[in-house]
């Protein structure tokens, strides 16, 4: 396995974690201190009990050797202090990214059912890691409240490109978010290549949403498995999404052939539900999207739709579905429209993912995850979880990054007049909302869109600290979460990021960083 993060990212972690040893973001489920200290040296050893483990003891060395300039061996015999990595079978606990770490002077025991618990046991033993290759003797019980912890980042529009995406999985990685979210369609850009249809990306990737004028920019299919790789190495599932039937403006500005029209402010917004060609045209988009992503889920958006549907009401083609199929209005349509893609996906032996505007659109309980993020629809969350759907929990407060984390900066979005400052993000609580069918909430996940981020200086500025409060969120359970003392174990992640060479905000003190710049300015009190 290749190293985890970039050399630069833990070059002074050492420096950081000095007299830091419970700074460990996020805070485990159990955590008990005992006496004494084991080193790290020269002398220490790794060892296996099963040959599924080579990959994730081979990263360990690697990154003691980065981290700690200390060269140490693998499977050896001897008496030496010894790191050993063990998968053992756990009848009394089914959750594959559970593990259990235990430090003693002498050993350091960490135990999972999978290789994924091991993983995440290997990121808590890097993070207590001190100055002086010393880590407190203690016992970890560990596992995640929630399956999906999960992270989108658009990139119509603005492309961030290959490093920055890798650069975000490495973070991802370290705060132990599992799933990476990549919106790559909408109005102003296409950001996959699909060999069936080029002009999608030649054409429809020109631009972003500050210059129209942009040369093409878009992931090729190298990039994508490559991407894809990467972060199957830091066990992140990747979920396309391909948005329809609103937000397609791009792909209209390729292809007209398949438009619906939009509005006076979203321009060509739809593709056209009454051409039958339209759903041959999107399923082949969808047959090759499928081929680059192993994850089996591909969101289809479905959210919005009436920005920009106006021209429904008038289109020749649509009227006539609507005669045929007794469809009552837009709305219907809409429906009918997304009940056929979803068909074309689950032929495809793939769940379909769609924004909350399709809870009453029909679609299969067992097949569909359904995202809330509406935060002032309730009620929507709420009947998406009495029908039965897998749902996540993504609302703009406290999960949208691209608001305002404080009430002095001038980009980005508030809701009136509230904003998501990191202390919103770590103290959310979904059964403050909910109290029945909680069972079916899968996850968290924070969304940032990119109107406002025009760089990676802007983009790092909102995401950090953001995604460490996101990850404690999604990883600890409430009865363990604490603001003042996450507070307190943050103070030194800023050090990382600091170290790391990211323009973070600081919320103990926001005139270290000023609010970078963010393009056009869009209204504080912003509501859809």
């Amino acid at each position: 396995m290749r190293n985890l993060l970039f050399v630069a990212f833990f070059c002074l972690t050492q420096m950081v974690f000095a007299q830091q040893n419970q700074a460990i973001i996020p805070m485990p489920q159990s955590f008990v201190k005992a006496n004494g200290m084991f080193k790290i040296d020269n002398h220490t050893t790794i060892s296996i009990n099963n040959a599924k483990l080579k990959q994730l003891a081979q990263y360990l060395k690697n990154e003691l050797s980065v981290q700690k300039n200390v060269d140490i061996a693998i499977n050896s015999k001897s008496n030496k202090p010894t790191i050993v990595l063990e998968l053992v079978k756990d009848s009394k606990n089914t959750n594959q990214e559970a593990y259990r770490l235990v430090v003693s002077s002498k050993k350091i025991t960490l135990t999972a059912a999978s290789d994924k618990g091991i993983f995440y046991g290997i990121i808590s033993l890097l993070q207590l890691a001190s100055n002086n290759n010393e880590i407190q003797n203690c016992s970890i019980k560990d596992a995640p409240i929630y399956s999906w912890r999960g992270f989108m980042l658009d990139e119509s529009r603005h492309f961030f490109g290959r490093d920055k995406v890798k650069s975000i999985l490495n973070w991802m990685a370290f705060y132990k978010l599992n799933t990476f979210h990549w919106h790559l369609t909408d109005e102003p850009a296409w950001r996959i290549d699909i060999l069936k249809y080029p002009n999608l990306a030649l054409i429809g990737g020109k631009g972003d949403y500050l210059n129209p004028n942009l040369p093409a920019q878009y992931y090729s299919r190298a990039d994508i498995k490559e991407i894809v790789a990467y972060a199957a190495e830091r066990f992140i599932q990747v979920i396309p999404e391909i948005d329809m039937p609103g937000h397609a403006t791009a792909a209209n500005k390729a292809y007209p052939e398949f438009s619906g029209g939009g509005s006076a402010a979203h321009p060509d917004f739809t593709f056209n539900p009454g051409y039958e060609k339209t759903y041959g045209f999107l399923s082949d988009i969808l047959k090759e999207t499928h081929s680059l992503f192993p994850s089996d889920k591909i969101h289809l958006g479905g959210d919005e739709v009436s920005f920009g549907n106006e021209k429904w009401k008038v289109n020749p083609e649509i009227q006539t579905l609507k005669a045929k199929h007794a469809l009552k209005d837009e709305k219907e349509v809409e429906k009918y429209f997304m009940k056929r893609m979803a068909d074309s996906v689950y032929k495809l032996k793939s769940q379909v993912l769609v924004w909350d505007e399709m809870v009453d659109a029909g679609l299969p309980v067992d097949k569909t995850i359904m995202f809330w993020w509406r935060h002032d629809r309730p009620e929507v969350l709420k009947a998406s979880l009495a029908k039965g759907y897998q749902t996540i929990i993504c609302p703009r407060l406290p999960f949208y990054f691209d608001f305002v984390q404080d009430s002095t900066h001038k980009f980005g979005r508030k809701w009136d007049k509230k904003f998501n400052p990191v202390q919103s993000v770590y103290q959310f609580n979904p059964s403050q909302l909910v109290t029945e069918n909680q069972s079916n909430i899968l996850g968290i996940q924070a969304n940032l869109w990119t109107e406002t981020v025009a760089d990676n200086k802007r983009l790092d500025y909102l995401l950090f600290p953001r995604l460490a409060a996101l990850a404690e969120t999604a990883w600890t359970c409430n009865e363990n979460k604490n603001l003042e003392d996450f507070m307190d174990r943050l103070k030194s992640h800023l050090l990382l990021y600091k170290a790391a060479g990211l323009y973070y905000y600081n919320p103990f003190n926001p005139i270290e960083n000023p609010e970078p710049a963010g393009g056009k300015k869009l209204p504080l009190n912003y509501k859809d």
